[in-house]
């Protein structure tokens, strides 16, 4: 009983998390396919752990809250520094532009090893910064993520045509800063594509794609905490399997409505 007690302390938080996370990344990540732009999130993701990596370099840890807010805006900076740099090249070829998107995705992560080559601690910094610490997320944080998306999320609904092409590349920036310190780099990947890849041909694909990854989520916290496993890791081949079998049994039912047809 006791052990339920302390996973369900532990597992709550890291499912609002999730939550927070997919409020924010299955539109936007609706948005990238629509844009034919898979990779740019993990480019960015990579490009604001290398903010947090420099922020640890320059001596600012985030023990009180001056430096926490310091470290975000080091962060937040380079991640929207390299969003717009990739939004100069929007209108070139998508074969360019993906390279383009792979060669800053190579840039960031060996930069982050380089800045970490000394530090003794650096095999724990890399592995928190790729498959992320969603169990031990701070309430403090996630109150903050939620203004922030809640305000990202009005803007996105109601301005996005205003904004347009510009205004698009700084908020995705933004978002996926937030969301790499709580979850890591692979799960903002798995996050953005796999929920809207996978719902893509749905009729009610913002929906079904929310259901898929909050399930995604909270399977794969319950399995990370029976199995004693990397949540983040989890939670991502949870998300890819939830993917898989959402969309074979869109193309059974589109198979059997065809035969009806008949």
């Amino acid at each position: 009983m006791d052990e339920l007690i302390l996973y369900s302390e532990i597992l709550w938080p890291a499912l609002l998390a999730g939550v927070l996370v997919l409020s924010t990344h299955v539109p936007l990540g609706q948005e990238v396919l629509k844009r034919g732009i898979i990779f740019l999130d993990l480019a960015i993701a990579q490009i604001a752990a290398l903010g947090l990596v420099l922020a640890s370099a320059f001596g600012i840890e985030t023990q009180d809250q001056h430096s926490a807010w310091l470290t975000q805006a080091i962060a937040i900076t380079a991640a929207v520094a390299g969003a717009m740099l990739l939004y100069q090249f929007r209108h070139a070829p998508a074969k360019i532009q993906e390279a383009l998107i792979g060669v800053l995705f190579m840039l960031a992560a060996t930069g982050s090893l380089l800045l970490l080559a000394k530090d003794p601690h650096a095999g724990e910094r890399l592995k928190a910064l790729l498959i992320g610490q969603i169990l031990w997320v701070k309430p403090a944080t996630l109150l903050v993520t939620a203004l922030v998306y809640s305000a990202i999320l009005m803007v996105w609904l109601f301005l996005r045509n205003r904004l347009g092409e510009w205004g698009f590349y700084p908020l995705f920036a933004i978002t996926i800063t937030l969301s790499t310190q709580m979850v890591g780099v692979y799960l903002v990947f798995a996050s953005l594509i796999i929920p809207a890849l996978a719902t893509l041909t749905s009729k009610r694909a913002l929906l079904s794609a929310y259901v898929l990854g909050i399930s995604a989520y909270a399977c794969g916290l319950i399995a990370s905490a029976l199995l004693d496993l990397p949540s983040g890791a989890l939670i991502a081949w949870c998300l890819a399997l939830f993917g898989t079998l959402y969309f074979l049994f869109q193309r059974k039912r589109a198979a059997g409505a065809l035969i009806e047809a008949e």
